[in-house]
């Protein structure tokens, strides 16, 4: 694949550079104190789909006027206290920051600029207060016409639409899908590669920015709805391809001959899958096969025979979500929109506002930010050095940008370099190019060269944040006015106080947070071995949905770090999320049976939730006890002989725990016992 621009790049380029200029020449003409702030917001917010460029234009125009309106309440208040200032300020930016921090959304942007919006206007008027209220309007009319000029660009001139770009990127991600299911499906194919599954949990996370700005396009409500269905719909069916792979490995490695329908049967939904045909009627067929292969009521079960009942459960599961996913996925690309949709999978209802929120390393992320502020102010304060709230200003940006990471300093490392090529490039611009400038128009030509090409990375994922800094920042530094102004002890100083912020941002983070990937990585494992343990004990069962879709959300988190540390030793990422959907059907399916049956799976439950307290007291991965097996073999063995739907259902998550956690244990050897239709025990 070319890393050249192309020419949607190019495109993107040129509109956010019209936008820029045109920025810029208003609030020249409007006599705005700082015009290249509306120069700067272009940047920050131009996007080459047009409904992210509104969802961020609208959330930095509230941001600004959040942390706008706390500078002009903040500033007079406790101007005669400096100190105090500082710890209003840094107070601030770290609360602002956590709230940011906890949405995980496109609408973070809000709390975020708010965060640092109010150090950025209230430390450059500590010297004089009652010019607060001037900044702060200056400040937010600069940055709303910048908005509007990027929106207006973004929205008249070849408008780019998200739902194409989510059609595209969800037919990658089912073809990569549909590999993984026919290399598990089809006989005598292997398992495919664990990086293969951590890849399409994580697309799956960053699908949620484009579906969340999906809303902000001229698109209708139906192909909001049905992206959403979609990705619903994407998580359930990892967990179920994760399982079938364990299954069928399972069922072919243990000697137990793979019974010659179910072995024709998964060949030909895997050949189905690979189509990538959205047959209704295919699918249907695949069902009732499945269903004619179940055991007639009364058969008793042998472990072969429990094995291949689970494996037909979760082909009925996969063949339902497949079908649903291709045909939300040709809805979101406009066909068959006009007839109203029918889910083919019902089995389990997903809450998408449910997520695993860490609030503890969240907390101390947004506390480190917050100290930094205070800590970088008190040095100011201290030397009364007259350039230093540039430091505490752009110490406390760095901060807040790379919060969220396990590692920022690597990221608040490139933030300081990239910020000095800036000073270097605004240096050459100031004072050797821009005095051959002799109007607007030969401005324009001047600045159009590295614009335009720096532009073309913005759109570019791995290229982004360079690209961003490099416009923005010296856009910033040159800091273009009506007329030509060009100071370099006032420049020099200045900006070097900023170079100087982020080095102390730097030096701060690798002395608060050298924890990494491994610390966030063990956190996220107790946090599913806590939810399970607690599921198992039967205190966090009242609202299934939810807590499905919190270790889902879970899933998509831990994948990255997986990948990341390289280790998955502990765990696969989908282990727990198996253990958890069989804990809570077990929950669910107990209260249909009773007597002997319901004690035994009682009495599983007790052990699990016994085996996760003992993990997270060890802090460690721990092997399954003994106890364990034999509490899950003891309920297999009396279930195994009952026909209705509970049983059945529950037979099914007891095979996939005894899977899950006991992998390498022997066949379990059924009983034998007289075949019982028995709906109740004694």
């Amino acid at each position: 694949m070319s890393h050249w621009p192309s020419a949607r790049d190019w495109l993107f380029s040129l509109k956010a550079f019209v936008a820029a200029m045109l920025a810029l020449y208003l609030a020249m003409a409007a006599g705005l104190p700082r015009p290249y702030w509306a120069m700067s917001a272009v940047y920050i917010v131009a996007h080459p789909l047009t409904g992210a460029t509104r969802s961020k234009a609208l959330y930095r125009v509230l941001g600004t006027l959040l942390g706008a309106t706390a500078a002009v309440a903040f500033v007079p208040l406790f101007d005669d206290a400096p100190i105090l200032l500082a710890a209003v300020v840094a107070l601030w930016t770290g609360s602002l920051l956590y709230i940011s921090l906890l949405h995980r959304t496109p609408r973070s942007y809000v709390f975020m600029l708010a965060a640092y919006t109010l150090p950025l206007i209230a430390l450059p008027a500590v010297d004089q207060p009652q010019a607060v209220f001037d900044i702060a309007v200056a400040r937010s009319e600069e940055i709303m016409l910048g908005i509007i000029c990027a929106s207006i660009v973004g929205a008249i001139a070849f408008p780019g639409k998200i739902a194409p770009v989510i059609h595209a990127r969800t037919q990658d991600w089912l073809r990569d899908a549909a590999a993984w299911a026919a290399d598990t499906l089809a006989p005598g194919s292997a398992a495919g590669h664990p990086g293969t599954r951590h890849r399409l949990a994580s697309d799956i996370l960053a699908l949620d920015q484009l579906i969340s700005q999906l809303s902000y396009d001229p698109e209708t409500d139906d192909v909001v709805r049905h992206a959403r269905e979609l990705r619903a719909r994407m998580s359930m069916l990892l967990p179920v391809l994760s399982s079938l792979t364990a299954v069928l490995a399972t069922l072919r490695g243990q000697g137990h001959a793979m019974p010659e329908d179910l072995e024709q049967l998964t060949g030909e939904i895997a050949g189905w899958v690979r189509t990538m045909s959205a047959d209704a009627g295919t699918a249907q067929r695949f069902r009732e096969r499945l269903e004619r292969g179940d055991a007639p009521a009364g058969d008793a079960l042998d472990w072969g025979g429990a094995l291949a009942a689970n494996a037909r459960w979760r082909l009925g599961a996969l063949v339902d979500l497949w079908l649903d996913c291709l045909s939300l996925h040709a809805r979101i690309a406009g066909k068959a929109s006009g007839t109203p949709w029918a889910p083919a999978y019902r089995r389990r209802e997903i809450s998408r506002g449910a997520r695993h929120l860490d609030h503890g390393m969240t907390l101390f992320s947004a506390l480190s930010a917050s100290l930094a502020t205070f800590c970088g102010s008190l040095i100011w304060i201290a030397t009364g050095w007259a350039d230093g709230g540039a430091a505490v200003t752009l110490g406390a940006i760095a901060c807040c940008f790379f919060a969220a990471q396990d590692e920022p300093a690597p990221m608040v490392l490139s933030f300081a370099v990239w910020t000095a090529v800036c000073i270097v490039i605004a240096a050459i611009y100031l004072f050797a190019i821009l005095p051959l400038s002799h109007g607007f128009a030969t401005l324009v030509m001047l600045l159009a060269l590295p614009f335009l090409l720096v532009g073309t990375l913005i759109a570019q994922p791995r290229f982004n944040m360079i690209a961003m800094l490099l416009t923005v920042n010296t856009a910033t530094f040159i800091g273009l006015q009506g007329a030509y102004q060009a100071d370099f002890t006032a420049f020099l100083n200045g900006n070097l106080a900023g170079v100087a912020g982020v080095l102390f941002a730097l030096v701060w983070t690798l002395l608060t947070r050298p924890f990494g990937t491994e610390l966030a990585l063990r956190r996220l494992v107790h946090a599913s071995w806590r939810d399970l343990a607690n599921t198992a004990a039967g205190h966090a069962v009242t609202d299934h949905a939810r807590l499905t879709a919190r270790m889902l959300d879970r899933l998509g988190q831990l994948i990255p770090r997986l990948a990341a540390s390289g280790n998955d030793s502990v765990t696969d990422g989908f282990k727990e999320l198996r253990v958890g959907f069989s804990t809570l059907e077990l929950q669910r399916e107990e209260l249909d049976l009773s007597g002997a049956t319901r004690d035994a799976i009682q009495a599983v439950l007790d052990a699990l939730a016994d085996y996760y307290r003992r993990c997270l007291a060890e802090r460690t991965h721990q092997a399954p006890q003994a106890d364990l097996q034999q509490r899950i073999d003891a309920a297999i063995a009396r279930i195994v002989t009952r026909r209705t739907a509970a049983a059945r259902i529950a037979l099914n998550a007891l095979v996939e725990l005894r899977v899950a956690l006991l992998p390498n244990a022997a066949a379990l050897r059924m009983p034998s016992v007289p075949a019982q239709p028995a709906a109740v025990d004694f």
